[in-house]
């Protein structure tokens, strides 16, 4: 029995442990798949978080390389540098006082220098065209912007009369002729320190291009033009001595400093001591190729010296002499006829000398064409460093030779209303060349800083574009004006057209990255981004609107309602309407949104104050913030101006700040002819003490808490309350087209056209008599320029203003 239950019991625990064995059998095959399942979801998890990692990751790089991205389609500009001959040489660097360039982005280029040596001590070396040289005038008298142009500059005791001839043909650019004609006051013999120099783009190795000096000429080779020449050839006066030096200049933004440190001491016999151009001793035994040649002359004046260019392959002799003077005179004449034909000032009835002021704001515009070449530096919201833009050219007009000698985008859709009056074919080049600019998002950078010419006179800050960052599609509504007065240029099968086609994509994209981008909160509504607001600003800027410090919401924020870009994107959409109609395309939805921005009562909604009977912006806004100094909380900081806020900011519309934001529904002609809001702006226009002056429209009303207020302790004011040439000229383009419109208010607007025509008209003129100069903007006190000189961008609208063309 024992042994029985002993068995049986043996065999019972042996029935157990087979059972025990089954058991963790099935818990280790359960765990190991509880194990594989956990593992797998584990993998698969981190699989999926690699991959979310992958796609950001990806996406953030995709997203950091829009902003630099080119746009994917056919490069508007097609022909450049020699399949353009007639557009090649030029006077392509408005930055200094005379320079001659090609439209090449590796191009040699020629400039002018100059210093009296009795003042060159205090007066210094002329080159860039600076405000501080403090010139009584300098500027074109005529510049045709293909063929020839003269200027003339005032440098007391001297008159220095610049100009150039271009004679087109063969296969490497044709020739061309400079002449400098010195002459000091009452014909006097004097002394004249003259330089003549060529320079290479600091990009161009010396495996492909060359200087040098040969038989008193200066000669030089690029692969776009072969051999050339440069021959200075006296016609009058006495060269006292002469030299040059071959050297080599770290860049062509430093070539008056390299001039400088050539510059050695010597005795000259009868004469004295004078400075003289040497050796550059940084070429002496260092891996340095020659790329600045000056020459340097010593003159009595009065002094002729014509600087003629020539090229290998063109039989034709070059102009010189006398041949030179004809050939001048002829394209003079041909000039005035055109002019003449162009504008009818004579036949509107205005003397010989306020056409001629005329033919100079023309030929400033014309003149300041320039052709510049390299990369802008931009930044979006996805890189943490500011990238370099793709290297491109840029054939475009430059507001201020002085102070803003580069390209603005806004500021050339009000160029090209002058430019274009005179030559289609130019201002579709540049036209062209700017939205070849533009990226893969639909964005064109406002300011281009190509070249390091220009990027020497751009403050730091002012370098980096950011791609949220829009200015007003001027550009645009320029073009689309060409079209309508010019439609036969326009037809099928024409080279405008196939122009035209090829831009309309590009339009659409810049049109598209507006509606996306610079929407506001409310339907309809839009919204300037890159407002900031670092408390040293008693109104942050909106620099991307064009209108700078003109007053806004005092705290920026995101409900915010700009009634000015609201009123762009009307005239925007209507411009593409008729764009699209040319090339055969379909309109529908930009006839859509005009349709919309155009309803009075959707603007009303958005923008019209019943309390004021004005628009305006909406914002967090408050009329009790001032400047005030603050002491530095350390003993080495300087104390500095704050904005301080006396009332709580709130959400409402800005009607304190009446001037140019508020005509905009007129001034773009948003507007129906018979809107009872049209006509209270016409009402506001002619009240004394806000907009209207003798002199022009204020750009802000003198009711206004902001009017001529600084914006920081540093920013005196700018647009707020001066009078300015383009939004005048918006103005009375807006008046003409209400006074011909079938309306209650035509009598009114034709009225107040004719007194603000002849008000604007007659300052412009006095003050350049007065001053010898087109300024930026002018005071509505005393109709005195300001801002920098010479302004020949939209200043220059003065000829198309005189000559009633809208």
């Amino acid at each position: 029995m024992v042994r029985h239950r002993k068995v049986g019991h043996v065999q019972l625990k042996h029935g157990n442990n087979n059972e025990t064995s089954s058991s963790s059998n099935n818990s280790e095959s359960s765990f190991a798949s509880r194990t594989f399942k956990v593992l797998s979801i584990w993998k698969t998890l981190v699989g999926f978080v690699c991959f979310l990692i992958a796609v950001y990751v990806g996406t953030l790089g995709y997203l950091e390389t829009r902003v630099n991205t080119p746009f994917d389609n056919e490069k508007v500009v097609q022909e450049t540098g020699l399949d353009v001959p007639q557009r090649y040489w030029g006077s392509y660097r408005p930055g200094v006082y005379f320079g001659m360039k090609s439209r090449e982005p590796k191009s040699p280029v020629f400039g002018l220098m100059w210093y009296d040596l009795a003042a060159v001590s205090h007066k210094g070396i002329r080159h860039w065209c600076d405000q501080n040289d403090n010139l009584p005038s300098y500027g074109w008298l005529r510049h045709d912007g293909i063929s020839f142009g003269e200027q003339s500059i005032s440098d007391p005791p001297h008159t220095i009369v610049t100009s150039f001839v271009k004679t087109t043909g063969g296969a490497h650019g044709g020739h061309w002729t400079a002449r400098i004609n010195i002459t000091a006051q009452n014909n006097a013999n004097s002394h004249f320190m003259l330089i003549w120099y060529g320079a290479l783009d600091e990009s161009l190795g010396p495996e492909s291009s060359r200087l040098w000096v040969e038989g008193g000429a200066l000669m030089g080779h690029t692969p776009q033009l072969d051999h050339f020449r440069v021959t200075l050839v006296p016609q009058k006066g006495k060269i006292i001595h002469s030299a040059y030096s071959e050297a080599h200049a770290p860049g062509l933004h430093v070539l008056k400093e390299k001039f400088y440190s050539l510059l050695k001491v010597q005795k000259h016999p009868g004469f004295g001591r004078v400075a003289v151009v040497g050796p550059d001793e940084e070429l002496d035994g260092k891996d340095k190729e020659v790329n600045f040649v000056p020459i340097q002359l010593l003159v009595e004046t009065p002094f002729v010296l014509d600087v003629v260019y020539t090229t290998e392959d063109l039989p034709t002799p070059p102009l010189q002499g006398h041949d030179y003077q004809k050939a001048l005179d002829e394209k003079k004449k041909m000039f005035d006829d055109k002019f003449e034909n162009t504008f009818k000032l004579l036949e509107k009835g205005y003397p010989e000398e306020d056409v001629s002021i005329a033919k100079a704001a023309f030929s400033n515009m014309l003149g300041g064409v320039g052709y510049f070449y390299g990369a802008g530096r931009v930044q979006s919201q996805y890189t943490r460093e500011p990238v370099p833009y793709w290297r491109a050219p840029l054939y475009t007009a430059v507001p201020s030779r002085s102070f803003f000698p580069r390209g603005f985008l806004w500021d050339e859709g009000f160029h090209g209303l002058l430019i274009g009056r005179w030559s289609v074919d130019i201002q579709m080049d540049i036209i062209a060349h700017w939205l070849d600019l533009i990226n893969v998002e639909g964005w064109i950078p406002r300011e281009q800083i190509l070249g390091t010419e220009a990027l020497a006179r751009v403050p730091k800050e002012f370098v980096v574009q950011s791609n949220s960052a829009a200015n007003p599609p001027m550009l645009l509504i320029q073009l689309a004006g060409m079209i309508r007065r010019n439609p036969e240029l326009f037809a099928p099968d024409t080279t405008h057209r196939r122009t035209l086609e090829r831009m309309y994509n590009r339009l659409k994209a810049w049109y598209n990255w507006f509606q996306t981008t610079q929407k506001g909160e409310e339907p309809t509504s839009y919204r300037w981004r890159g407002r900031d607001d670092d408390e040293l600003q008693l109104n942050p800027k909106t620099l991307t609107s064009g209108l700078d410090d003109y007053p806004r919401a005092s705290h920026p924020s995101d409900i915010e309602r700009h009634v000015d870009l609201r009123c762009w994107m009307y005239a925007a959409a209507d411009s593409l309407s008729l764009i699209a109609t040319t090339i055969g395309k379909d309109p529908d939805k930009f006839d859509a949104v005009r349709a919309e921005l155009s309803d009075e009562d959707l603007l009303n909604e958005l923008h019209w104050s019943p309390h004021t009977r004005t628009y305006a912006d909406y914002g967090l806004h408050t009329d009790g913030a001032r400047l005030v100094k603050v002491n530095p909380k350390h003993p080495n900081e300087s104390p500095k101006m704050v904005r301080v806020v006396t009332s709580p900011p709130q959400p409402r519309l800005v009607t304190s700040a009446f001037g140019y934001v508020s005509l905009f529904p007129m001034l773009l002609k948003v507007l129906k002819p018979k809107s009872e809001n049209l006509g209270k702006i016409l009402e506001d226009l002619d009240k004394p003490g806000l907009l209207w002056s003798p002199y022009g429209l204020r750009s802000l009303s003198k009711s206004s808490p902001l009017y001529m207020k600084r914006n920081t302790e540093h920013d005196p004011p700018y647009w707020r309350g001066q009078v300015w040439a383009n939004v005048n000229y918006l103005a009375l383009s807006a008046l003409k087209h209400y006074a011909s419109s079938l309306g209650p208010h035509s009598a009114r607007a034709a009225e107040l056209h004719s007194r603000l025509r002849a008000n604007f008209v007659r300052n412009i003129l006095s003050e350049y008599k007065r001053t010898g100069y087109l300024w930026e903007q002018y005071s509505g006190e005393d109709g005195k320029g300001s801002g920098c000189r010479p302004f020949t961008g939209w200043t220059g609208l003065v000829t198309l203003i005189m000559a009633e063309d809208y």
